[in-house]
């Protein structure tokens, strides 16, 4: 089992405060957490291949081609402000 001082370790670690009970609540938590690795670890997986996911799928991609909007003027007609030959906006924090 993981000792309260371990639990007050990571806690500073990750910089969580936590109170005595809670201490107790984690202390048991990873515990139970690392005897389920200890489980895994027990899996005979020689001859398995590694899997990032199970559906088969690539990623897809398209060759990035710059292609003309037709409606370019009606796009910088909604913008508020225009300066130095710029559309202006409003920041967005």
């Amino acid at each position: 089992m993981i000792s309260k001082d371990e639990v007050k370790h990571i806690a500073a670690l990750a910089r969580v405060g936590l109170n005595e009970e809670e201490i107790e609540k984690f202390s048991q938590d990873l515990s139970s957490i690392l005897d389920f690795v200890e489980q895994l670890k027990e899996v005979d997986v020689a001859g398995i291949e590694p899997t990032a996911h199970i559906t088969g799928l690539v990623n897809r991609t398209r060759d990035d081609v710059a292609r003309d909007f037709a409606n370019k003027d009606g796009i910088v007609e909604l913008f508020p402000e225009e300066k130095n030959r710029y559309d202006k906006v409003k920041s967005v924090l």
